[in-house]
């Protein structure tokens, strides 16, 4: 029954009022883009992790997860990787609109530490919080 009256709803009723998704236009690709984030943007860091943001001019935030030299093996770093953009997906909703992003994953990070989802979106919290991004 529930699902008829689904069906003949206006799509503004059934799409959340925003997407979780982490879409193609929201990754930072490109080597001048992100070498332009290091060099002009402003830094935020904590034990393990730094935060560079640069305004975009876009409607829309864009990111860009990377690692500094000797952060583990491939899969230590797919890993990290990973649940940075699950964190950031869960945060999306929360932050401020308009910036290019880099996050910079450092060594001692706590994926040596364990419980590491817990720990990179504490960090991820931690950078956008001290950045002044969330809302």
């Amino acid at each position: 029954m529930e699902a008829a009256s689904l069906e003949s709803a206006p799509p503004s009723e059934t799409m959340p009022p925003f997407s979780f998704r982490f879409r193609r236009e929201e990754r930072l690709k490109g080597r001048n883009e992100i070498r332009e984030v290091f060099g002009k943007g402003r830094r935020f860091g904590c034990r393990g992790a730094k935060l560079f943001l640069l305004k975009n001019g876009l409607p829309r935030n864009r990111v860009c997860f990377t690692f500094s030299r000797g952060f583990g093996t491939a899969v230590q770093r797919n890993r990290a990787k990973r649940v940075g953009r699950e964190t950031y997906r869960g945060l999306k909703p929360r932050l401020r609109r308009g910036y290019d992003m880099v996050l910079l994953m450092y060594p001692d990070a706590p994926e040596k530490q364990g419980s590491a989802r817990r720990d990179y979106a504490g960090q991820l919290r931690y950078l956008f919080a001290k950045a002044g991004l969330l809302q």
